[in-house]
């Protein structure tokens, strides 16, 4: 299945990624996995769920990009994720992730990180930014002069509650929209003064539900998890993220 092509066209004009590779980035979500690879224009998207697999995960993209050339793999998790592996399993999809070897499965080597700090990473252009994804819940990231430091803002005590509980998809619906971008604004001016960046991205399925963007702050695009995921193999990002395992890299170009 393609990307609605708003998404497509988003992709294309914002695809910066100057490396060699032949990159498929893949964006894991709780309701679709989202797929693009490097020379592409038309992104494409297999329904997830509660009964997605990593297993079944990478069979359907394969399936899905038989007709695409790629060595190398970037996926963007929906969980933390730690020395290149997801270390909790998904709250939306099945279990099965926690473990499991994706460069045995893919056949070349594979690059994970947070969906959030995929798309913070693509989202980034200079300095300091705070990267806030505002859908279900709450992913955040920093990127400081390129290099990604995931955090895990959601669940920290604000108020009388968790960022997530001010911000998330539950206090839109039980609040309504002008009071949640009321909401939205607080805490995003109180991680501004504590994390003090030079800018704010706002991203995520509900950002573009904002009336008016909080001071400080711009809008990104759910398109810039691809451009992130290019980049995690620019030769720029690549001591960041790890060494290319070349014996997978021989497997997968045989």
């Amino acid at each position: 299945m393609e990307l609605p092509r708003r998404l497509q066209a988003d992709v294309v004009s914002r695809d910066p990624s100057q490396n060699s590779m032949n990159v498929l980035a893949i964006d894991v979500g709780g309701t679709n996995v989202k797929i693009l690879a490097s020379g592409h224009k038309q992104g494409r998207r297999v329904p997830s769920g509660r009964s997605m697999t990593a297993k079944r995960m990478v069979s359907e993209v394969q399936e899905l990009a038989k007709d695409w050339k790629y060595e190398v793999v970037s996926i963007g998790y929906p969980g933390p994720v730690r020395e290149n592996r997801p270390k909790a399993e998904p709250h939306n999809l099945a279990k099965g992730w926690v473990g499991f070897d994706f460069e045995k499965a893919f056949g070349c080597p594979v690059r994970i990180i947070n969906d959030a700090a995929m798309q913070g990473l693509g989202s980034y252009k200079k300095g300091k930014m705070l990267f806030l994804g505002l859908g279900t819940g709450l992913g955040s990231c920093l990127v400081i002069n390129g290099r990604v430091e995931p955090l895990e803002l959601a669940h920290l005590h604000y108020r009388r509650g968790t960022y997530e509980d001010y911000v998330g998809r539950r206090r839109l619906e039980k609040r309504g929209r002008a009071k949640w971008c009321k909401d939205v604004a607080g805490a995003v001016a109180h991680l501004s003064n504590a994390l003090q960046p030079d800018e704010i991205v706002l991203g995520g399925g509900n950002a573009k539900k904002l009336r008016e963007l909080p001071k400080g702050c711009r809008l990104g695009s759910n398109a810039n998890a691809f451009r992130g995921g290019f980049r995690m193999w620019d030769k720029a990002e690549r001591n960041q993220f790890g060494k290319t395992n070349r014996t997978t890299m021989r497997r997968r170009s045989r």
